[in-house]
């Protein structure tokens, strides 16, 4: 299959491990441009990960090779550089979150619907060993008929002042809504199918916070916290399955879990952040069980969902981390702190079905 050229924009911390698995794990794509704010950690990247070309933003959108343009902006500009792309002509995929707010959202999709473009949108995690083996588990009826499930996300946040940007970690777009969450989201649509209603819960123990690490460049000094630290829901599928989930940064160390339960036994189900971890059941018998992955893709993956979006183009199948999927799971995000806001359960209307598990004996970097 010929090779989909990519750019990419934004050359933060996140867009190296983007750049190691589109160069060296996808066989199908060719990242053709990088594209940073800041030129010098556009070229400090396109050296590192052998890429011909380091340039502006619109030298990037201009090349008319390039036919994926990958969005590693912030969050809050996200929806803005998605409209850029779709101007150009090319297809968009974006970290997450989708956008901030639904207006944003919609901007996005109907230009993509219009020009006959794709979006697609992290987190593609779901399409990694650890949750495509935990869905043939819950497809082939190990755990009989779920009824219920829970995902729990604890976390520190940047509280030590030591990140010289840690005043972003404490706002909407990093909070744990909006920063945490889509990996849960995603994951239960993933495993149960589309949401129909949410009542949520949102709250943050204090309102500003004073940097009393003697180390930080910034000890001493007091910041606002404009977004929740902590947020709670319970969510209603339309399998009749509920779900409850809470997420927080208000903490310490890093506690992820999720887990389905089925008439038949419980799916302990490993971080949805990642793409591996422990698959286990257990049954009605008291007995656990340990499944060995149905699917590849154990390591970090990050992009795999760009790669997945490009076989799709060429072959005209829906490609799995969509627009749509992203979109659903931003409703519910946004549902959440509706709910809260309001004190009442916030319906919810899906624009997307049950993403399609990867096929099984797949070969190493292949999605097709």
């Amino acid at each position: 299959m010929q090779k989909t050229k990519i750019g990419v924009i934004g050359c933060g911390v996140i867009s190296g491990i983007y750049l190691e698995n589109c160069t060296k794990t996808f066989g199908n794509l060719e990242v053709a441009a990088v594209a940073d704010l800041v030129p010098e950690m556009a070229r400090k990247r396109a050296e590192e990960y052998g890429i011909p070309k380091a340039c502006t933003v619109q030298e990037l959108l201009d090349d008319p090779e390039i036919e994926i343009v990958v969005n590693l902006t912030a969050p809050q500009v996200h929806a803005d550089v998605n409209l850029q792309i779709l101007n150009a002509g090319k297809h968009a995929y974006t970290e997450k979150p989708f956008a901030m707010n639904r207006e944003d959202a919609d901007r996005v999709l109907a230009l993509a619907e219009e020009k006959g473009l794709r979006v697609g949108c992290a987190p593609d995690t779901f399409l990694g060993a650890g949750l495509q083996t935990s869905r043939k588990v819950i497809d082939d009826g190990w755990i009989g008929t779920p009824y219920a499930a829970s995902g729990l996300i604890l976390m520190g946040n940047a509280y030590d002042g030591m990140h010289p940007n840690f005043h972003n970690y404490l706002q909407f777009g990093w909070d744990p809504l909006f920063d945490m969450t889509p990996y849960y989201l995603t994951a239960f649509i993933h495993l149960l199918g589309p949401a129909r209603g949410v009542s949520g819960s949102v709250g943050q123990v204090k309102p500003e916070h004073t940097v009393t690490n003697p180390r930080s460049p910034r000890f001493g000094e007091t910041v606002p916290i404009g977004a929740p630290m902590h947020a709670s829901a319970l969510i209603d599928f339309e399998s009749g399955v509920t779900a409850t989930l809470q997420a927080a940064k208000e903490s310490f160390g890093y506690t992820p879990r999720l887990e389905i339960y089925g008439t038949e036994g419980i799916l302990i189900v490993p971080d949805p952040n990642a793409f591996n971890g422990a698959v286990t059941i257990q049954q009605r018998n008291g007995e656990t069980h340990a499944f060995p992955y149905s699917h590849g893709f154990a390591e970090n993956s990050r992009g795999i969902g760009i790669a997945d979006m490009a076989y799709a183009i060429r072959t005209g199948r829906p490609h799995r981390a969509s627009g749509a999927l992203a979109s659903d799971v931003l409703d519910l995000q946004l549902a959440i702190l509706a709910s809260s806001k309001e004190g009442r359960r916030v319906q919810v209307e899906p624009r997307s079905e049950r993403p399609a598990a990867l096929p099984l004996h797949l070969k190493y970097g292949l999605l097709d």
